[in-house]
């Protein structure tokens, strides 16, 4: 089967900065792929290379088998994507601007498809607000619509849910689950490293321009071996465990435990330095974790 997004050897410059240098990746269709890393990782600059936005110095980018550069219009029309920038024309309605939208694609009649993503986004009450007078985070829904007026099986989220409420973030991840059952192809960045933790099959992860960690999510949260031991203790931490210890204040101390087996000593030590323990909590290693663990070994 030929993949959703195939990437091979790609580089970009801007001057002095080296954006991207040599990144290959595959993502086959139908699969809630992840793109994580921290702010000039590149990520960005990759979307903008698929989109057509961009072009690279070298290498190749397909979506679906299309070439994003030879093919440009059958890659594009397969693609949608949501941008970070807050990009709107003042001037329509989110029912207008979404018909103008499935015009770029050549799209006439779609209005029960787009009343149908107004209704999954909460944008029904909104169809015939000026642009300009939505909220930021209203807005942010109508540029999801018109990543997906023309039902495009691949569909690449760049921060969808920066800046917008809890409400708006659950339905979002609703509809776009259901798109994803539907078989079409998911794309996140995000910077909620829960999300993508809930989300993503598999999820890659930048530095620099380079992909320094590519595996499935439950692999990657293996990587970190090691848990955390939260207590709140009546008493001081013994000294034998602050060099285990990761992070304190209000909610307690937060120590690093290598395994289950760690657990039991480290709480023998509390009960031999007279402490008793209020509350207690071992916390498995998250995303979060790992990211930022990847991030320094890099």
């Amino acid at each position: 089967m030929t993949a959703a997004i195939e990437i091979r050897d790609v580089h970009k410059r801007f001057g002095t900065l080296q954006a991207l240098a040599g990144i290959d990746l595959e993502i086959p269709q139908g699969e809630f792929f992840g793109l994580l890393g921290p702010n000039g990782a590149g990520k960005t600059t990759l979307i903008s290379i698929l989109a057509g936005l961009v072009r690279a110095d070298r290498g190749v980018a397909r979506i679906l088998g299309h070439d994003v550069l030879a093919a440009y219009r059958a890659a594009r029309c397969t693609l949608g994507v949501v941008p970070q920038e807050l990009v709107f024309d003042p001037f329509f309605t989110v029912r207008e601007t979404l018909r103008i939208q499935s015009g770029y694609f050549g799209i006439r009649g779609n209005d029960a498809w787009i009343d149908e993503v107004m209704g999954h986004l909460d944008l029904t009450s909104k169809a015939d607000t000026n642009m300009r007078a939505l909220s930021g985070g209203m807005k942010r829904r109508v540029l999801v619509a018109q990543a997906l007026v023309h039902r495009p099986p691949v569909i690449v989220l760049d921060e969808p849910t920066a800046g917008v409420d809890v409400e708006l973030r659950q339905s979002l991840w609703r509809f776009v689950r259901r798109l994803n059952r539907d078989g079409h192809t998911i794309v996140l960045t995000t910077h909620y490293l829960e999300e993508a933790e809930t989300l993503c099959e598999r999820i890659a992860m930048l530095k620099q321009g380079r992909i320094v960690a590519l595996d499935s999510t439950p692999n990657l949260l293996k990587r970190v071996h090691q848990l955390f031991l939260r207590l709140r203790l009546a008493g001081e931490l013994p000294e034998e465990l602050k060099a285990l210890e990761h992070g304190n204040g209000e909610a307690g101390h937060l120590l690093r435990v290598r395994s289950y087996e760690d657990v039991e000593p480290a709480l023998a030590s509390i009960r031999e330095a007279g402490c008793r323990i209020e509350e207690m909590e071992v916390i498995q290693p998250d995303l979060e974790d790992v990211f930022v663990e990847v991030m320094q070994q890099s």
